[in-house]
Formats: C-alpha cells, sequence, structure tokens
C-alpha cells in the first residue's frame, strides 16, 4: 500500500527518484525499493518523505479506491506526459480525500448524478446543441437566467468539481472523467471567473454530449458551443441583443459579461452563431481584441472566479456532528492541526484554497 501511494505522490509532486533521494537524503534506489514494496521506510523516513511530497503521513495508509476512466482534456495533446500524471495524482488525491469524507456521512451528503432525460441520441449538426444545453437547464429548473454559481449547480446535481492550481501550466485548460461512475469536472483554481465558467460548461459539454455526436461534429467545437449555449442561453441572447445587429458597443459586452459570466469574446461568438452579428463582423471585432490586447486580458473589472466549497463545508459539517474530530479534518484538508485549529475559530483566511 506504502509502495504505491508513494509512487503517486512523487508523481503528482513531478518528481524523479534522485529528485526526491537527494531531499531526504537517501539514494533513488532506496525510494525505488519503498516504491515497489521490497523495503518499508522506518517512521522517521516516512516523516521526511510526507514533508517532501507536501502530504500527511496517513496518506501512505488510505486505501487505493479511485481510477480515473473517460478522461477528456480540452488541451491534453500540448502537455508534456509528466505533466499530465501529476495533475491526475494530484487530482486522484482531491477525489480520495473527497469519497472517504463523504462515506462518513449515514446517508449520502450530495445527490448521486442523474441522467438528463429528453437529449437527442444522435447530435449531427451544432443547432443541435442549442437544444441539448437548453434541455439540460430545463431539467434542472435554470430557466434562462444567468448562473452566478455554477459550481454549486453542478455539485447540486451530482457532478464533482475540483480546481488544482496551474499556474505553472498554461496549456492545461480543464478536464473531464468519470471515477466510480461518478462524473466529475477539474479546472484551474487561478484563473479568472470567466474562463473558468467556460471550462467548466466546456465539460459539461463533454460528459452530456459523450456518445452522441456524429463523426462529421468536430467534439471540441461541439462543446465550446454547448458551453456558450449553457451559459448565456439563445433566448436570452437574442433579448440582450435582439435578432440582428450591425455594431455592439464594447461597453454593452462588458455589462453583459458581469451579468452572464461569459467573456466579451465569449459573447461575441454567441452573437454570430445565433445571426446576431455577422461572421465578418465578427472577425473584425477579433483582430480589434488582438491588436488593443484584449484577447489576453479583457478591460474592465474581472469577474469574480468560482468557488468550491462544498468540501469544506463537508469537512465542518462531518465535524460538527463528530463523525470525525479535528486530527482527521486537519488531515482532509491537507493542512496542519494548528492551522485547522486557527480557521476553525474563525481567525484565518479562507480554507478553501486547501482543498
Amino acid at each position: 500500500m506504502i509502495g504505491q501511494r508513494l509512487y503517486r505522490a512523487r508523481k503528482a509532486a513531478g518528481l524523479s527518484l534522485r529528485d526526491l533521494g537527494a531531499q531526504v537524503g537517501l539514494t533513488h534506489a532506496a525510494i525505488k525499493k519503498y516504491e515497489d514494496e521490497q523495503a518499508t521506510p522506518p517512521s522517521t523516513t516516512l516523516l521526511k518523505l510526507a514533508r517532501a511530497l507536501n502530504v500527511r503521513t496517513e496518506y501512505f495508509f488510505r486505501p487505493e479506491t479511485v481510477a480515473l476512466d473517460r478522461i477528456e482534456y480540452r488541451k491534453r495533446s500540448t502537455l508534456p506526459k509528466k505533466r499530465l500524471e501529476a495533475i491526475e495524482h494530484e487530482v486522484i488525491d482531491q477525489i480520495e480525500r473527497r469519497i472517504e469524507l463523504e462515506n462518513l456521512f449515514p446517508s449520502p451528503p450530495v445527490a448521486p448524478f442523474a441522467p438528463v432525460h429528453g437529449l437527442p441520441k444522435q447530435v449531427s449538426n451544432l443547432a443541435q446543441i442549442e437544444d441539448a444545453a437548453e434541455e439540460v437547464r430545463k431539467a434542472w429548473d435554470l430557466g434562462y437566467d444567468p448562473i452566478p454559481d455554477l459550481i454549486d449547480i453542478l455539485e447540486t446535481h451530482g457532478i464533482r468539481v475540483f480546481m488544482i492550481d496551474t499556474n505553472a501550466d498554461p496549456k492545461f485548460d480543464g478536464l473531464a472523467a468519470t471515477v466510480n461512475q461518478m462524473p466529475i469536472i477539474v479546472v484551474g483554481s487561478n484563473w479568472p471567473g470567466d474562463r473558468q465558467r467556460f471550462t467548466i460548461a466546456h465539460e459539461l459539454g463533454h460528459l452530456m454530449l459523450a456518445g452522441r455526436l456524429t463523426d462529421e461534429l468536430n467534439e471540441e467545437l461541439a462543446c465550446n458551443r454547448f458551453a456558450g449555449a449553457f451559459l448565456i442561453p439563445r433566448k436570452s441572447v437574442l433579448q440582450e441583443l435582439g435578432s440582428h445587429r450591425s455594431y455592439i458597443e464594447p461597453k454593452e459586452l462588458a455589462l453583459l459579461k458581469e451579468e452572464f459570466g461569459l467573456s466579451m469574446a465569449g459573447i461575441l461568438y454567441r452573437a454570430r452563431d445565433l445571426g446576431v452579428i455577422s461572421p465578418a463582423w465578427r472577425d473584425e471585432q477579433a483582430k480589434l481584441f488582438r491588436i488593443k490586447g484584449w484577447h489576453v486580458t479583457e478591460p474592465g473589472k474581472p469577474y469574480p472566479p468560482e468557488k468550491a466549497h462544498i468540501f469544506e463545508q463537508l469537512v465542518f459539517h462531518a465535524l460538527g456532528e463528530d463523525y470525525i474530530g479535528e486530527s482527521k479534518a486537519a488531515e482532509l484538508m491537507k493542512m496542519s492541526l494548528t492551522v485547522f485549529q486557527t480557521i476553525r475559530s474563525l481567525e484565518g483566511s479562507d480554507a478553501a484554497s486547501h482543498q
């Protein structure tokens, strides 16, 4: 058990056998023996390994319960294999802690995922994706209004959303997968809110459209269309912009971004897709955005990031019901007992980033 988890933690940290050995004062061969279960590290060495890998010693004794299935990366092909492995191991660690936490409750604290009925069995054109997005909104009673807390909506319907720090991975744009038949979505914790929301909605598209797209449709483009339609549905676009426009003021785009949480560029795409503006005019605006640097940072106040607070909330729920003690709560949140006690006493900062 320790060997496999040591291997996973090392991969998640992006360390080679030699790198880890150097940090804890061992040879790479000694680390390899631990990973291959040919030797068991003494408690003093285990503590050093835990510190070097930024895990608690309890991590090494957690049972193996998770495997990622049907992984879909938005830009998988451009990420180095080493970093893909690190991302997957980091995600698995979060999922394991989430499953362990949920299993502490006498009844499931989160509703199971239920497929949306009414989706077309086969999607052969992009126009049908509009209908699919509206069908999901209808099934989830979202109407046509903006969705202020997207993560909360997905969690409410059994889709777990996890965040990872991706500052070192500008090429990572999120992933969707299943774990023990449970759908999950992963996004960057450090991204602007509008990018997070589009990625979450894009990955939701992967989950909802899986097995439905015909061969002539590009899955990435289809999921982009789904994301836009889910965040600002057709009816809302036409209501806000009208059925035909020859020009849209940038400030108008900024106000719609503030309302619906979709980027200004994304709203232009929606307007083009629905025939409100011409493709040529959209392309002109894209050139203008590039000239002004708006393709990197759009003007105005950034849309606030999404908050993945469900895990932290469940930890304190379990603590309040005596399902766990402070030590276990701190372990689940990957922090020292002292830091956890400070946060519990409301004297520390928001701990959501420790998920």
